[in-house]
């Protein structure tokens, strides 16, 4: 197993191997201690592997709870929210007490949100099942839910008291959910560090604990320097701009790794346009992407005329990204270095626009 430690307003580990998930009971004990443990989580997850933290936390001693939802971004709303901090107060929780994601980025948001809320803040642990919850939204901090005018537009900051990746679940995943994470092992590649787009061949455990291992350390190194996304935190949004847009446009029918993956596309080729990388780098990002069997350009989309530049820009101007007349978008200068750029809101649609 590997650590790593993550130190922001609360310092924690991630902790990414194989084959320890059984055990996850006892490592959650030795670390936030408590009575009860209340488990978030989908029904198709808890299905796979609810009964098997059930056990492990009971034999650690812990009386165990579950809340279970239907599966999928839909899920991600005020409703579910509300319903989850109602179902703690019932079991009477206590602040002393933990509460348990147990899925991809959909429970580890809202299951963050309501341990950031309830009694205005109880133990929170993350064990992401998926690859794009292991690399990138179990740990940082980000938690939340969507509201009818856009994505994650109601949430908190709240950084967990322990990440478990236990690479292993990953053998569950439908390849497309698996696709999904590797949108984001990308953007890691894009932003950070181009040695990450070399190595994407090898999906073995070995080699995907070394890359989320990696993805880790980016994203703890850039959470330690920009917490609450002021500045250099920014970065990570590559792709999500117009990736926010095209999920919602979709009523998030279109999956969040696919439409980051057009997003990084759509942003990268408007780079291009605007002189500020080469076409060069545009070719790895497609040549990585198709590769990984993702979608690179808006017109990849099955209804054209929904996902025009207008619409697009149109939803983006929601986005929680925007501050006032400018709105920030992330551009590539290279494979492994990328810049922040206010973009002023009038030229949102005619940036979108280069794309096409």
């Amino acid at each position: 197993m590997e650590k790593v430690t993550v130190k922001a307003s609360k310092t924690y580990d991630v902790i990414i191997g194989t084959g320890f998930f059984d055990d996850a009971g006892s490592m959650i004990r030795k670390t936030v201690g408590g009575q009860v443990a209340a488990i978030i989580s989908d029904d198709t997850v808890f299905e796979l592997y609810g009964k098997r933290l059930i056990n492990s936390l009971e034999n650690s001693g812990y009386r165990v709870v579950k809340h279970v939802f239907t599966k999928g971004e839909v899920s991600k709303n005020t409703e579910t929210y509300l319903s989850i901090v109602e179902f703690l107060a019932a079991e009477k929780l206590t602040r002393s007490d933990v509460v348990i994601a147990l899925g991809g980025g959909v429970p580890g948001d809202i299951a963050g949100f309501a341990a950031a809320s309830y009694m205005r803040g109880v133990h929170f642990v993350q064990i992401p099942t998926s690859l794009l919850a292991m690399v990138d939204s179990s740990v940082g901090g980000k938690t939340g839910v969507n509201l009818t005018a856009g994505k994650n537009l109601l949430g908190a900051f709240y950084q967990p008291d322990l990440v478990l990746c236990d690479v292993s679940l990953l053998s569950t995943l439908p390849q497309e959910v698996f696709a999904d994470g590797m949108a984001e092992v990308i953007k890691y590649g894009m932003i950070r560090d181009k040695t990450l787009l070399e190595v994407l061949g090898d999906c073995s455990l070995v080699a995907l604990s070394d890359i989320i291992s990696r993805c880790i350390e980016i994203k703890r190194d850039i959470v330690a320097e920009d917490e609450f996304e002021q500045s250099t935190r920014k970065l990570l949004n590559f792709g999500h701009t117009v990736g926010h847009a095209i999920e919602k446009l979709s009523n998030y029918e279109i999956s969040h790794g696919a439409a980051v993956a057009i997003g990084m596309a759509v942003e990268t080729r408007a780079a291009v346009s605007m002189g500020l990388c080469d076409e060069s780098c545009l070719d790895e990002l497609i040549e990585t992407l198709q590769k990984h069997k993702l979608p690179t350009s808006l017109a990849d989309l099955p209804d054209k005329t929904k996902y025009n530049a207008k619409n697009l820009a149109e939803v983006c101007l929601s986005d929680k990204k925007r501050d006032g007349d400018s709105i920030t978008m992330v551009f590539p200068e290279k494979p492994g270095s990328c810049i922040l750029k206010e973009i002023p809101v009038g030229e949102l649609e005619d940036i979108i626009a280069l794309e096409l």
